[in-house]
């Protein structure tokens, strides 16, 4: 019988790039695959030229003598392998946890997490670094910042699936995987727990200094005689927080983080829409700050670039937010994921550059763009407008804090779940999350100035954002040695980590030394 030409067989598409896939267990829920180990070929210990997949063996040459019935039914059966993914072992753990548990998120709920995470609070203290930069440096470092941490941001998302079969869910396990066990969790360990618990108890600060002066506006004269004071206001929003955290998991809030990005993004299109529109005030200077010596006039400068870089917070939840999509051969989770963080960064700069450069046309060196919008306008401008922009950030507070507290529930319910080897209860998730809660209220009620250490938080956090993904890139990605790329980013990330040096030097000597208060706002 004649043999039929190879050009006449059936094409079968090439498999994409590796990603890790997912199933489904029994419980419902989804959860990543351990790395397949990797076996010699035959007798002779040799590794294969390609690495194995469940639709290896069938291939063109597998199927040219089977006939057309046999070869419909396996091309249908790789298509479907390819979109399950790996037939591997599943990690129970991990479907027990907050940020695992459940991998139903899509571009949308990465958009949305991301831009809950990415703006906010942070974003009013940009003109209190243009105070001490002046237009052009600020502006500059402000688009130089934006840049990088979009490109550490793409880097990120790359690194999620970086080795087949392997999904690093968390930030400290990229840091693992890369510097090694000990020596990662020790870089990445204190920055990344400290941006979580730190933002959390900032948030708490000012949500409730934002609840008095809410109040204040809508009650006017009316007020009681007895008012609540800062600190019980602070437990007030506290309680809210710990309301609200009881949604068990990250995919959980993804409306939270949707009615915070809505705010975020309103309430920062209000402040400089209704500080521009109004008249400015005679007194203002856009000179930068000038200080008494050379000494303090440099420290400040270290100070404000730290409040730059303390605007662009959220890599510390990168790879959590890219954790809670399904993985497949066909549908990687960077796809979606690239999708949402590119609307969401749009958004965020189209808050922070107007905030910056509106908030410093409009109240120069007078820094804090609440309390002067409140003290030169709070006759101008309708109370009832004015409560609503109080109103909205205080809901944005409110659900910034959830998803800055999500790595840290997740922590606890890991310690647990490893030790007893079981899931976490509701009771004992919700003790877990109470205790979370007024731990964050009692640090600051301790240290109610935590909010005013902006620029000290982004000097000792940038490393998160700036350097360490660079470093990440060259040890896991192993570029060639000497190319741009290897120069590239070993250049950012050791640039990252001096900056990060002098950020935080500048941030302490301006707290010790100048005595200078950058107080969101000023309870009265």
């Amino acid at each position: 019988m004649e043999e039929r030409p190879e050009t006449e067989l059936i094409s079968i598409p090439a498999t994409p790039r590796a990603s890790t896939p997912e199933a489904q267990t029994p419980s419902g829920q989804r959860s990543p695959r351990p790395a397949a180990a990797s076996s010699g070929a035959g007798g002779g210990g040799k590794a294969p030229s390609a690495a194995w997949t469940p639709t290896s063996f069938i291939s063109p040459r597998f199927l040219s003598p089977i006939g057309t019935p046999m070869k419909r039914v396996l091309v249908n059966m790789k298509g479907y392998l390819e979109e399950v993914g790996h037939l591997t072992k599943l990690n129970p753990q991990d479907a027990w946890l907050p940020i695992t548990e459940s991998r139903n998120g899509n571009a949308h709920y990465a958009a949305f997490h991301n831009l809950n995470a990415g703006v906010g609070f942070q974003a009013l203290l940009l003109p209190v670094a243009f105070a001490f930069l002046g237009w052009s440096w600020g502006i500059l470092s402000l688009t130089i910042a934006y840049c990088w941490q979009l490109y550490t941001l793409w880097i990120l998302v790359q690194l999620h699936e970086a080795v087949p079969g392997k999904r690093y869910n968390r930030y400290v396990e990229l840091a693992q995987a890369a510097f090694g066990e000990k020596l990662g969790l020790w870089l990445a360990v204190f920055p990344t727990v400290y941006l979580s618990a730190g933002t959390a108890t900032a948030l708490i600060l000012i949500g409730g200094e934002t609840m008095k002066l809410f109040f204040q506006i809508v009650c006017g004269p009316l007020c009681s005689s007895n008012p609540l004071t800062t600190v019980e206001w602070y437990l007030v929003f506290t309680s809210l927080c710990i309301v609200l955290s009881q949604l068990p998991n990250l995919n959980s809030i993804a409306g939270l983080s949707l009615v915070g990005a809505v705010t975020a993004i309103t309430y920062c299109t209000m402040v400089w829409v209704l500080s521009v529109s109004q008249e400015r005030p005679p007194t203002i200077l856009y000179e930068p700050l000038s200080l008494p010596s050379f000494n303090a006039s440099v420290f400040s400068v270290m100070n404000a670039l730290g409040i730059v870089a303390f605007a662009f917070r959220g890599h510390n939840l990168v790879l959590e937010i890219q954790a809670t999509m399904p993985s497949t051969f066909k549908h990687p989770a960077h796809v979606p994921m690239w999708k949402g963080a590119k609307v969401a960064y749009f958004f965020i700069a189209m808050c922070l550059f107007p905030v910056a450069i509106g908030g410093f046309w409009a109240y120069g060196n007078q820094v804090r763009i609440l309390n002067a919008l409140y003290r030169f306008h709070s006759r101008d401008i309708p109370r009832g407008l004015l409560a609503m922009t109080f109103l909205l950030v205080v809901f944005n507070c409110l659900s910034s804090f959830q998803i800055y507290s999500m790595p840290v529930f997740d922590s606890f319910e890991a310690s647990y779940t490893s030790r007893t080897n079981r899931p976490c209860s509701i009771w004992v998730r919700s003790g877990f999350r109470v205790f979370y809660g007024f731990v964050n209220f009692f640090i600051g009620v301790a240290l109610p100035f935590l909010s005013s250490l902006a620029g000290l938080l982004g000097g000792l956090t940038l490393p998160v954002t700036f350097a360490y993904p660079c470093f990440m890139w060259v040890l896991i990605k192993k570029p060639t040695k000497y190319s741009f790329n290897w120069y590239f980013n070993w250049i950012l990330g050791w640039l990252g980590i001096a900056f990060s040096l002098a950020f935080s030097i500048g941030g302490i000597w301006s707290m010790v030394n100048s005595g200078l208060k950058l107080k969101f706002f000023k309870p009265n």
